[in-house]
């Protein structure tokens, strides 16, 4: 059974995130979508809520499991005996991050491979930090999020969607 970890904040979990999480459940046995708790971020929403739209949001994918860890990843994988690390691609501007990332990675760990998988060009725009902004100001995010997410969203905020 080969297995592949998928980490991200998923503050919140975007359609471009779920397209990489689908796509990526059609390569390998069982996805782990890792939720982690990355300290260098201040997250809009708590653990428990992240983890809770993303198990509303996944629910239909059968080899699709959510965990969060703190921590460095590669000691994530060394724990569960995963090798395999997806990450996303939106634009050659992520390309310089995630190079890097994947090579210190590989530094710490060097069973481990990062696999990237290049966005779906509706998604090339998309980001949770884009979503959060229209959010805020209850600009319409159908198509964006999970209607889930959206419903999280506005109520996070504190408005009511415009023109949806």
């Amino acid at each position: 059974m080969i297995k592949a970890v998928y980490p991200g904040s998923f503050d919140p979990v975007t359609n471009g995130h779920i397209d990489i999480i689908q796509r990526g459940a059609k390569i390998y046995d069982e996805i782990i979508v890792l939720v982690a708790e990355n300290i260098s971020k201040k997250p809009l929403f708590s653990l428990e809520e992240r983890l809770d739209m993303l198990e509303h949001s996944l629910k239909d994918i059968p080899n699709v499991r959510i965990d969060h860890f703190s921590g460095l990843l590669v000691d994530y994988l060394r724990k569960i005996n995963v090798k395999i690390i997806i990450r996303g691609l939106r634009a050659v501007s992520d390309f310089e991050y995630e190079f890097q990332q994947a090579l210190t990675n590989k530094k710490l760990y060097p069973d481990c491979e990062t696999v990237f998988l290049v966005s779906d060009l509706k998604y090339t725009f998309l980001s949770s930090s884009v979503v959060k902004e229209i959010a805020s100001f209850g600009g319409c995010i159908k198509g964006l999020v999970p209607d889930y997410v959206a419903e999280k969203l506005y109520e996070k905020f504190g408005v009511k969607p415009k023109g949806v």
